[in-house]
């Protein structure tokens, strides 16, 4: 500085080539000896007086044409505001350098330990009011960055005129903006610790997007949605959901259905007509593929750059409450795919954020997932582990979602995962475990199950570890439920073999009972068994098309009589023949046809039961709601089994026969006597079937078999399946 405390050329140089290091220590108003010297940085300005709050003015000398203004005044002033001309013309300012920060040490501590609870209320861009002066508080993590502007249309892109204060013990840069407003159009332009500036990048902790293949952030609004699911929720939170019915319809809102043109239909629209579909199939909940914003239309949503930001495909983040709302007012839980495995290298996302790896590992061996060309997290550093856990709070808390299925949970587990040797780097202890995703995830699950009882979170495993869905303080991952990836590999095998070949692979039915109850499992028939030249289930089954229809029938009623919860990929419930197509509608015109609304038919009858069935449902998760009847029948394809549910609910025995054969006079064990309903039979005309069946029914007599006291003669029709429930009194 100067005697009389004016910057130096030196310092006005840095301010104007944005390499100032503390540009909240030589803007705004400073003290100097004898008051206070007033600094601001306009481009464009010729002239610039500052307005004092008292009603006096004060002219301020241009030191640099390019924009760098000071003046001395005798004392700070409460406020100010700028008032700049030039040739053109004139207006006035708030100057961000005379406001003081928002953030406070608590928040540093806490980002810096990792707990920070509600960091998403902090980070990000907000609209507040601040010294009196409406604004947006902008604030980003980028511990390694020399430098950090937000840039926008507001100040023409220009990385000069709004340089943040770093907050030296978290790393956090922050800035109140006055005067801008949600729907600002924004990023962040960092200069890395080499000296070298990085691509624009969105906001980590952005609450929106532009539409692709725009990829700013923008300021969402803060007024908050006047939720009307009061009801739900405190329902929510007083169920046990293993014991309750699940039945989880799967949805990509980007082609369940479209609009003229092929447009993508608004979360508006998908509120009118998915969820009285869905609830009029009698499902109990949604599951959304992930809605965080996306750069590519064919990830799916599964490579998200907005961990806090529903997709702009759809519209806009009340549109999304909206959604979730109509849901819960129809009774619907919804779930959503969350992805905290990893994440794209797109320039203006988290890779090499700062100029560093900052969200990654530097080492590819840890940091580089090989399958999907993306970047991996580093859960052992807190900040990241904290971001990670602020955004599945934030769909919980804000969002009201009911519960979160977690994507890639293997590959967060195991260091070696699609690794070789030399690929991958042990833990600390010499292993493969990643010990730092392990601790993450119970911590997430811990926080979600104790600040949102009645929750779901679960995760998509394909191993066999041991307490995904284990408790954490008895050993586990603290995951809900668990998706049975082997039951749906077998069962799937098996539907395509040819009839006359399946009977040597009965094992393949009935494999997964011997650990049915090891996990709390979600039985999925997702959107991966029908992509990447699979084809749909229909397609994958052999033989006419009666005897395909007639498969795919009984194949989801033994699903649902299964134990475990159940999953079904939208356009399988009325058994689309095309394999899934992201880029448009599902093909919704063959519901023109019988067979397919029969198995639509067959479907919403099965969810009905479902629901209504205790023995369907209430036991799902416990071995003392499943007892075998027929398991060793490998040469006739038959396979059959009793549900039990909680006390008063009647028994309910499931038989399927996946051949075209009809068997006729076969005898089934049965725990009690008396007259059993035929309360499902897939083969039902109605379904599309050959109309095959029990008259409505069988009378058990106290005629021993299959190890029960009591048993009867049924009628088991081809390719189909039979629920009988047991008639008291």
């Amino acid at each position: 500085m100067s005697v009389q405390g004016e910057a130096t050329p030196g310092q006005i140089a840095a301010v104007i080539g944005a390499r100032c290091l503390d540009p909240f220590g030589l803007l705004g108003p400073q003290p100097v000896q004898g008051g206070v010297m007033l600094r601001a940085f306009v481009p464009g300005a010729e002239r610039l007086t500052a307005e004092l709050n008292d009603g006096t003015t004060a002219a301020l000398t241009c030191r640099d044409p390019a924009g760098f203004f000071e003046g001395k005044l005798a004392a700070r002033p409460a406020s100010y505001r700028l008032h700049a001309a030039n040739a053109g013309g004139d207006w006035t300012l708030d100057d961000p350098y005379r406001f003081a920060a928002v953030l406070g040490s608590t928040d540093d501590y806490l980002l810096r330990e990792g707990t920070h609870r509600e960091l998403y209320r902090k980070l990000g861009a907000h609209e507040i009011t601040h010294e009196g002066v409406a604004g947006v508080h902008f604030a980003v993590w980028a511990p390694n960055a020399r430098r950090v502007s937000v840039v926008g249309d507001f100040n023409r892109w220009d990385g000069r005129t709004h340089q943040m204060r770093l907050r030296y013990d978290s790393g956090v840069w922050e800035i109140f903006a006055p005067g801008l407003s949600a729907g600002t159009i924004y990023k962040y332009e960092i200069l890395g610790p080499d000296g070298h500036l990085q691509p624009l990048k969105a906001d980590p902790f952005g609450r929106a997007g532009e539409l692709r293949p725009s990829t700013a952030s923008i300021v969402a609004t803060d007024e908050h949605h006047k939720w009307q699911d009061a009801e739900f929720l405190t329902r929510r939170a007083q169920i046990d959901q293993r014991a309750s019915p699940m039945s989880i319809y799967e949805v990509h809102l980007g082609s369940w259905r479209r609009g003229g043109g092929n447009a993508f239909l608004s979360y508006d629209a998908l509120a009118e007509q998915l969820i009285p579909y869905a609830t009029g199939m009698g499902f109990t909940h949604l599951q959304f593929m992930p809605v965080s914003e996306h750069p590519l239309d064919a990830s799916w949503g599964y490579q998200p750059v907005g961990l806090f930001a529903p997709t702009a495909r759809f519209g806009d983040q009340a549109g999304f409450a909206r959604l979730v709302d109509a849901a819960h007012q129809a009774g619907l839980g919804v779930l959503l795919d969350w992805v905290p495995a990893h994440f794209p290298t797109d320039p203006h996302g988290l890779a090499h954020f700062d100029g560093t790896a900052l969200y990654e590992h530097a080492d590819p061996r840890q940091g580089f997932h090989p399958d999907w060309n993306t970047a991996i997290y580093n859960f052992g550093r807190n900040e990241v582990a904290n971001t990670l856990a602020a955004s599945a709070l934030y769909w919980l808390d804000v969002f009201h979602v009911d519960g979160l299925r977690v994507d890639a949970v293997a590959s967060m587990l195991y260091l070696d995962y699609s690794r070789k040797d030399g690929e991958w780097l042990p833990n600390k202890d010499g292993g493969n475990t990643n010990l730092e995703a392990v601790s993450f995830l119970q911590r997430v699950n811990t926080l979600a199950y104790g600040l949102h009882p009645g929750v779901a979170m679960v995760a998509e495993e394909s191993t066999a570890w041991g307490g995904v869905s284990a408790p954490v303080d008895a050993g586990g991952l603290g995951f809900g439920f668990k998706w049975n990836m082997g039951w749906m590999n077998d069962t799937l095998a098996y539907l395509s073999f040819d009839p006359a070949y399946r009977r040597w692979h009965h094992n393949n039915l009935t494999f997964g009972l011997l650990y049915a109850f090891s996990e709390n499992f979600i039985l999925p028939i997702s959107h991966d068994e029908v992509v990447h030249g699979k084809g749909s289930l229909l397609a994958r089954i052999p033989g006419d098309d009666w005897q395909k229809f007639a498969t795919l029938r009984a194949y989801y009623a033994f699903m649902w009589a299964h134990p475990g919860k159940k999953l079904l990929f939208m356009g399988q419930e009325f058994a689309q023949r095309d394999e899934w197509n992201f880029d448009q509608s599902l093909d919704w015109h063959v519901l023109d046809y019988a067979t397919h609304r029969g198995v639509q038919d067959c479907v919403r009858d099965l969810n009905r039961l479902h629901r209504s069935e205790g023995a369907l449902h209430a036991r799902d998760c416990e071995p003392s709601g499943f007892v075998w009847v027929v398991g060793d029948d490998a040469e006739q394809s038959v396979i059959a089994w009793l549900r039990m549910g909680a006390e008063g609910d009647a028994p309910i025995l499931m038989i399927t026969n996946f051949t075209p054969v009809p068997r006729p006079d076969y005898r089934v064990g049965l725990p009690l006597t008396g007259q059993w309903h035929e309360i499902m039979n897939t083969d039902a005309t109605g379904y599309g079937g050959s109309g095959c069946g029990n008259l409505g029914g069988v009378v058990a007599e106290a005629n021993p078999s299959h190890g029960q006291p009591a048993s009867a003669l049924i009628f088991v029709p081809p390719l189909a399946t039979l629920y009988f429930r047991h008639q008291a009194g």
